[in-house]
């Protein structure tokens, strides 16, 4: 792949990256960062009704997803920085090919041509 090329992605990497760090932070100071007093209202830190206890804990586990989720995103986009400096960037782990243009545009982080993810999801279905 062109250096340029090259540049161009680590660039929306490198923006995608800190937009992923930002939200990860909002999660952990905003959301999980409260007490049990704060992020109820109330002035013991239990709330007056069962239902309410019940919608915090909910609330609760939707952002610890959230920011799981956000955190393996973040990984896979270290791994495709990391490919960038090795030179390997744009290439199929399992096939060795070009991966295209049009799929890193749309998976920034590919590790996989469209054939070799193809067949590997027929893989994971037929286990299932």
């Amino acid at each position: 792949m062109q250096q340029r090329m090259l540049e161009r992605f680590k660039k929306k990497l490198i923006k995608e990256r800190e937009k992923l760090l930002a939200d990860v932070n909002h999660i952990r100071n905003e959301e999980l960062g409260k007490s049990q007093r704060d992020a109820t209202g109330e002035l013991s830190g239990y709330a007056d009704h069962m239902a309410d206890g019940g919608t915090d804990t909910i609330e609760r586990q939707v952002s610890l997803g959230l920011m799981s989720n956000e955190e393996v995103m973040l990984l896979k986009i270290d791994g495709a920085l990391k490919r960038i400096e090795d030179k390997t960037y744009g290439v199929c782990e399992l096939c060795k090919e070009k991966i295209s243009q049009e799929r890193l545009n749309a998976v920034l982080y590919a590790t996989y041509c469209i054939k070799c993810r193809s067949q590997e999801e027929s893989k994971n279905n037929k286990k299932v």
